[in-house]
């Protein structure tokens, strides 16, 4: 009965739970093997995947903050080449939806990591990254556009019959008009929020922290903006929200779903508890018998609102 009432079918895909790892924090997912079974997650996104090998940006690149971490990572990734001929042979066997990042500084750069990734059985769906604050180019400067969103979308659904999740920056005047344009690209879901773009100073040395100067804020600061951008969006596109950003319990993948997000992802607190999306997927199924739920959707932007 855990299952049923647990289960979310999303875009043709059947997701065991509505957990999943969020990219950039389970590596390519064989990275937490030591730790659990990966196959009880509803699925995980993988790292950034781009046509050519990235070392990203020098270090120092991850400084800690209160309540959340600062990251400049730049998009480290072994490549496609490495990830088809390597890595996707050792993860393609799990039992959970395995859903690729993909990311690039060309809208060239993303048709071609779908264009090939579209063969393999394995990949059950992308994750369009466009809102990576870490880098020059690409990245973030497709995602606060709405021209240049749906143009890559577009592109992207172009090339591939798998579903299409758009990842949503933050750091727009307004994340609703985004995320209409993707839709009206072609995108099959939104993620959202990706990380607020923040800076950390060393005062005696009066130079900034991170070498990149500038980095990607998570963890539990950003939950609150997070689950208001989650719940417009939802009120805003017909088509299914995942949500994420400082999600440390399930209590607070609650909150997003009741907002209106059909899957939640998560990120930064994985660095404090491995395990910590196991207790997420225990703890809500424990709130579904609780509230006598039959099932996650029941739940899913069921927030009560007074008009007035």
């Amino acid at each position: 009965m855990t299952e049923k009432r647990l289960a979310q079918t999303l875009f043709g895909i059947e997701f065991k739970n509505p957990v999943i790892a969020a990219s950039g924090t389970f590596g390519f997912g064989e990275e937490f093997a030591d730790f659990y079974d990966v196959s009880r997650l509803g699925g995980f996104v993988t790292k950034a995947v781009t046509p050519e090998p990235r070392t990203g940006n020098p270090s120092p690149r991850i400084i800690e903050t209160p309540s959340g971490m600062l990251n400049a990572i730049g998009l480290q990734n072994p490549g496609l080449g490495v990830f088809t001929g390597e890595i996707l042979p050792r993860i393609g066997h799990l039992d959970t939806v395995i859903i690729v990042n993909v990311a690039g500084s060309l809208v060239d750069d993303y048709v071609r990591v779908c264009s090939e990734l579209d063969r393999y059985e394995a990949v059950r769906a992308f994750e369009i990254n466009i809102s990576c604050p870490n880098v020059k180019k690409g990245g973030m400067a497709f995602g606060t556009s709405p021209e240049s969103a749906s143009l890559l979308v577009r592109a992207v659904r172009a090339v591939t019959k798998k579903p299409v999740i758009v990842k949503l920056t933050p750091n727009v005047t307004d994340i609703t008009v985004i995320a209409s344009a993707v839709e009206q690209g072609g995108a099959d879901a939104v993620s959202l929020i990706n990380t607020i773009t923040g800076m950390v100073i060393d005062v005696e040395k009066r130079r900034p922290m991170l070498a990149n100067m500038t980095g990607g804020l998570s963890g539990p600061a950003i939950r609150p903006v997070a689950v208001r951008m989650v719940y417009q969006v939802a009120r805003t596109v017909s088509i299914p929200v995942i949500g994420m950003g400082g999600i440390f319990s399930a209590r607070d993948a609650l909150e997003f779903i009741i907002a209106g997000a059909s899957l939640v992802e998560v990120g930064c607190g994985m660095f404090v508890e491995p395990c910590l999306p196991l207790t997420v997927i225990d703890g809500i199924d424990d709130y579904l018998v609780k509230h006598g739920c039959g099932c996650v959707a029941d739940l899913v932007g069921s927030l009560s609102v007074t008009e007035e």
